[in-house]
């Protein structure tokens, strides 16, 4: 059965290869992108390889919070159900750190832009409907000062404390959401994939895209996952495990939340 697919991050690296065999499968796929340009791009690529392939695209930037919205609107008026939604898009390091309101851009685009999508497009989603948390091998404990933007971090602590920021903020939705809602699971894809965002960080090339979309298919369609939420997938092991110690703490995963809820607030966003 076809499937309503919303994909972040959709116009290069992990994204642009899950985007690719989604669409080969039949499914309808809403391609997010930062660019008109890379975006048409991806769409045109895609269509031209498989033939009826269902293609929409999405333009928003992700470290502006409003934009954010608007994509779950925009997403919202074209569609009744959406089947899937796989929170791909990240950054590793921005050409400011700061955005104009004082906000770590990466905690924006990797941590707190994710929460928003997803809960803004909550109501298109049913108990059937998964969310695919895109996370990481490099996790580290979350300052929540470099939240607020009150603390100033490196490129390589910002990336590790977002992606974990991301993996708590799964855990404890999945558990305030309980069974009947969607399911929500944090994924590491394979550490030292060959994306743009490991070249830029390691000066890599990485290892086989393939290697993290084909786990993003798996998690969005295949039955292993089925039912499957609150939990965290190392694909660098193949099998669910463990996150860092501070994702099973509840405390610290609500303490993440109310962090990231006062920095919309002072965006004047409410969810």
């Amino acid at each position: 059965m076809s499937k309503t697919i919303l994909l972040t991050g959709a116009t290069d690296g992990i994204g642009f290869e899950t985007a690719k065999k989604l669409a080969a499968l039949g499914h309808t796929v809403l391609l997010h992108g930062r660019s008109e340009s890379k975006l048409q791009h991806a769409k045109e690529v895609i269509e031209a390889s498989f033939s009826g392939a269902n293609i929409d695209t999405f333009l928003a930037d992700l470290s502006q919070i409003s934009q954010v919205l608007e994509l779950a609107e925009k997403v919202k008026e074209k569609y009744t159900q959406l089947d899937v939604l796989i929170n791909n898009a990240g950054v590793y390091k921005a050409p400011n750190n700061l955005n104009e309101n004082g906000f770590d851009v990466r905690f924006l685009v990797n941590t707190i832009a994710p929460y928003v999508l997803t809960n803004a497009l909550l109501e298109v989603m049913n108990e059937h409907s998964r969310v695919v948390n895109l996370s990481s091998a490099a996790q580290a404990s979350v300052a929540l000062a470099a939240i607020k933007g009150q603390q100033v971090l490196s490129d390589s602590a910002a990336y590790a404390q977002s992606k974990l920021a991301l993996t708590m903020w799964s855990f404890e939705l999945a558990k305030q959401w309980g069974t009947h809602a969607p399911s929500l699971i944090a994924v590491n894809p394979a550490s030292f994939l060959g994306s743009k965002m490991v070249k830029e960080a390691y000066g890599s090339e990485g290892k086989d895209l393939n290697i993290g979309a084909d786990i993003l298919l798996k998690a969005a369609l295949d039955d292993q996952f089925a039912g499957v939420t609150g939990r965290y997938f190392d694909n660098d092991i193949g099998a669910f495990a463990n996150p860092h110690p501070d994702a099973l703490n509840s405390e610290k995963n609500a303490a993440l939340i109310n962090t990231m809820n006062d920095v919309l607030s002072r965006l004047n966003v409410q969810l």
